[in-house]
């Protein structure tokens, strides 16, 4: 591994590449540190020491900010608008004709529903920042603080709108940023700029767990955290990287003199076929009646059910509706993003078939047959991974500051070996020695 670094810099055009993308994370986690006009540094500081954050409502976000969420930074929001609006885009191509055409278009339509997702995250920014200025000036984005509603000491007008706007740019910074790693460094932008976001949060977590341990001054119950998270990431790996093969034989065929085809390929079905989309689901969708109970400030029944079942990640009706949830929308992602039909048609134009199947509309329900096969144990998994943070370190009372949670690990490791796949191939672009050296 080490030589494999040392091969990648000795390459001038991927050192640069490297270098340029370390130069944009450097940006970004400045930017995350850099506090909103109009907020009181020193009383934000004061709750976040205390830890008396609220992190059941807003942990998700502030994981996917690195930590500037709470913060109340230029780039509080983080990656997260443009993460849903990428999502509703993809929802609504499946739902929408004029984006379903666009989509097969190629390049121009890819174009323009990226030029989509980018006004929708610019909307989405603006709302979410709204939000948050209301909920710091409430004083309920650090319940129990005594200072917590000093945070925003001006709460005039302009000085919200000041915040808002600032919120918003540095969203459509963090956009920028992204793009440019994707277009001049190395892996996907947003996708690195997420797994920096959320790596940037475990030393300060696995710390807190070393603070606040009894057994031989916190370090008993550090060494477990480290244990269970190695045992996690072992295990992602393998079920990241597990894939069903579905062999596809093509026929030869004959133009003019030549013979084309008579190729061995396969469509390769992913275990985890939907990747890290439920859990972001199913965690969105379970916050927004306790976001709700908290804007209303309401005493009903309701709202006190709400507060003690669905608010508490430690409730059991909250597992059991999480785990419930991310099965449904693993399942649900997978049948809007994998086609079996469309699949089947593409085989058949081109002379494909499946070994054993015919072409048409066998080879749709055969696969079709296999994904929900496959999509059961990858579903499952998904959901077991993601109880891991409420209910490996329930001993320890820690299991708030467990940081190798389901949707951290899962998006750790998935980047991580993507670009770690990126890597290797243009080094062997640049590096091919052959038979010959």
């Amino acid at each position: 591994m080490l030589t494999a670094f040392a091969r990648a810099f000795k390459t001038p055009d991927l050192r640069k590449k490297l270098l340029f993308t370390l130069g944009i994370i450097v940006v970004y986690r400045i930017g995350t540190n850099v506090p909103v006009p109009g907020v009181d540094y020193r009383n934000v500081q004061t709750c976040i020491d205390a830890a008396q954050a609220n992190q059941g409502l807003f942990g998700l976000v502030n994981m996917f900010s690195g930590g500037a969420l709470l913060q109340i930074t230029v780039f509080a929001l983080g990656i997260m608008p443009y993460i849903t609006a990428s999502i509703i885009l993809q929802l609504l191509t499946v739902v929408i004709p004029r984006l379903e055409a666009l989509k097969k278009e190629g390049q121009a339509g890819t174009a323009k529903i990226t030029q989509y997702t980018r006004y929708l995250t610019i909307a989405l920014a603006i709302l979410q920042g709204t939000g948050l200025v209301a909920t710091a000036r409430s004083g309920a984005l650090f319940q129990g603080c005594p200072v917590a509603s000093q945070i925003v000491p001006d709460q005039s007008m302009f000085v919200t709108i000041t915040m808002v706007i600032t919120m918003t740019a540095g969203t459509a910074a963090v956009m920028w940023l992204g793009e440019l790693i994707t277009d001049r460094g190395i892996g996907n932008g947003m996708s690195m700029l997420m797994f920096i976001s959320i790596a940037a949060t475990f030393p300060s977590a696995l710390w807190a767990i070393k603070e606040q341990g009894t057994l031989a001054d916190g370090w008993i119950e550090f060494g477990t955290v480290m244990l269970v998270g190695l045992v996690m990431v072992g295990l992602v790996v393998f079920v990241e990287q597990a894939q069903r093969r579905i062999p596809v034989q093509y026929a030869k065929r004959m133009i003019g003199r030549r013979s084309y085809g008579g190729t061995s390929t396969y469509i390769p079905l992913k275990v985890n076929q939907a990747g890290v989309i439920p859990v972001i689901f199913a965690s969105s969708l379970l916050y927004i009646p306790a976001l709700i109970v908290q804007f209303s400030s309401s005493t009903a029944g309701w709202a006190t059910w709400v507060t003690k079942n669905l608010a508490d990640t430690g409730a059991t009706a909250h597992i059991i509706l999480y785990f419930f949830l991310i099965v449904f929308f693993a399942f649900f992602y997978v049948a809007i993003t994998f086609n079996p039909e469309e699949v089947a048609d593409n085989m058949k134009k081109y002379g494909g078939f499946i070994p054993g199947i015919r072409a048409g509309r066998p080879t749709a329900e055969y696969l079709s047959y296999v994904l929900n096969r496959i999509t059961w144990p990858g579903s499952l998994y998904l959901g077991l991974i993601s109880l891991v943070p409420t209910m490996a370190l329930a001993g320890f009372g820690a299991n708030q500051n467990f940081p190798f949670g389901g949707t951290s690990i899962l998006i750790i490791v998935g980047v991580g070996l993507e670009t770690v796949r990126q890597i290797e191939s243009q080094l062997q672009q640049r590096n091919y020695e052959g038979f010959l050296r």
